[in-house]
């Protein structure tokens, strides 16, 4: 039974940082990627970014203009997300989420997730 657990949320003022972290425990298989998605309140969830755990081959949503970036500590199975320059936009609930044995092609659609943290919140104040 897998188990995904995030942390690092929180408020901050607009144009500051924070770095997510999500922690995988309790699979068998290395060869997964590990998802960021955020759904702010009245909005679907939204893709953020995606990290091959295997080769480290990384994947951005369209919309953050390059101030966010995925890593990864293999020796810890965590996965972390820095989050820079943010904007009021950027507030939502965040969720990191495992793709398993599927198709980079799929690394967008939330729906071939199979096991999702319970989410932490981010808070942009201007």
């Amino acid at each position: 039974h897998v188990q995904l657990v995030e942390s690092g949320g929180g408020l901050v003022q607009s144009g500051g940082s924070l770095r997510l972290s999500c922690t995988v425990s309790g699979g068998t298989s290395n060869s997964y990627a590990v998802g960021w998605f955020r759904q702010a309140p009245g909005k679907e969830r939204e893709f953020v970014a995606a990290l091959w755990r295997p080769n480290g081959a990384t994947y951005y949503g369209d919309s953050l203009n390059g101030r966010f970036t995925v890593s990864r500590d293999n020796a810890k199975n965590a996965v972390y997300l820095q989050m820079n320059s943010l904007i009021p936009e950027d507030t939502a609930v965040y969720y990191c989420a495992r793709l398993l044995n599927q198709k980079s092609s799929t690394i967008r659609i939330s729906g071939r997730y199979d096991s999702w943290g319970q989410g932490t919140q981010v808070t942009v104040s201007s």
